[in-house]
């Protein structure tokens, strides 16, 4: 059984996973990050088949996040690039793939990626800043609230997380108390 879209969903989580599609569609776009950006070195890259490939290309393009480009009349061929909208993703490959590191689940001894400055080569990590002091931020120094946008359904999941965290903090109390 497919699982119903992400349509009508107010999310931005929800909306930028409609746009990238599925897993394939991630291992596209991490490819076009690192610069490939040809057909067989996409297929050499991720091992995924032709349909697939071909469904995921169309699907980034559709969705405004690649742009399919000629580069040989004969056989006609194309080369596929980020357009400015797809690179906004670029910060969410060097997130997952720190994220990956961290958790040791690349399946590799060390981690397999780095991410340098051009300008000065010094390792580049990924991180919160309060706004108004500059101090970086641990996650669990953030808290989630209803933004403007919120419809009645975010409102309710930020509720129920308020709620759950809430009873959570009374059964840790009540354990240090026992």
């Amino acid at each position: 059984m497919r699982s119903k879209g992400f349509d009508g969903m107010v999310c931005p989580i929800a909306g930028v996973m409609a746009a990238i599609g599925d897993r394939w569609g991630l291992l596209i776009l991490r490819d076009l990050v690192l610069g490939i950006s040809r057909y067989d070195d996409f297929r050499r890259s991720s091992g995924v088949t032709n349909a697939t490939l071909s469904d995921r290309l169309k699907h980034l393009e559709g969705n405004g996040l690649v742009e399919r480009r000629r580069y040989q009349l004969n056989p006609e061929r194309f080369e596929y690039l980020l357009t400015a909208q797809g690179r906004q993703l670029a910060p969410l490959m060097l997130v997952l793939a720190q994220i990956g590191d961290r958790l040791e689940v690349s399946g590799a001894a060390a981690a397999p990626l780095k991410f340098v400055s051009r300008k000065t080569g010094a390792s580049v990590n990924w991180g919160f800043f309060d706004q108004q002091t500059g101090e970086p931020l641990a996650p669990l120094d953030i808290a989630i609230e209803a933004g403007p946008g919120a419809d009645d359904l975010m409102h309710w999941r930020l509720t129920q997380a308020k709620q759950r965290q809430g009873q959570n903090q009374a059964e840790d109390a009540d354990r240090r108390d026992n």
